[in-house]
């Protein structure tokens, strides 16, 4: 896993923000989708936002919670996951399918770090997540 980390992170290396020309991939998705989908994105910052304000403070089982709940396979749901990834391109899919499951192992981890208190491999998997979230958004562009 370690391995393919580093081989996203160095090809979001040429990746730079106000970049002059977009080549990210558009997705078109009907209104409602691109809302849901758009409703959807700012609920997984908030819920990145929560879980490292939780690891701030050392609550591991609140940061796995909301892991869990509100980012990995348990949220699929919720998110409308089986709807809305029928009309994402193939590897878009892929990349959503992957920072959920890196949610969930993010989940098991901090649990583990509750009961051991070792915090650094908490903050790798936390950056498994937000490595998916890089690379979707470094491809991909719904607006």
């Amino acid at each position: 896993m370690f391995k393919k980390t580093v081989m996203i992170l160095s090809m979001l290396s040429s990746f730079t923000v106000g970049a002059e020309q977009d080549t990210r991939l558009h997705v078109d998705f009907p209104p409602m989708m691109q809302e849901h989908m758009m409703s959807n994105m700012r609920d997984h910052l908030v819920t990145l936002q929560s879980i490292t304000l939780q690891l701030s403070l050392q609550n591991y089982d609140a940061a796995a919670e909301a892991a869990e709940q509100r980012l990995g396979m348990s949220s699929l749901d919720d998110h409308g996951a089986a709807h809305m990834g029928k009309m994402m391109p193939k590897e878009m899919g892929a990349i959503g399918t992957r920072m959920h499951r890196a949610a969930s192992r993010f989940a098991l981890v901090a649990k583990d770090a509750a009961v051991k208190g070792d915090s650094n491999k908490v903050f790798a998997a936390l950056s498994e997540i937000m490595t998916q979230c890089v690379a979707c958004h470094a491809a991909y562009k719904i607006h």
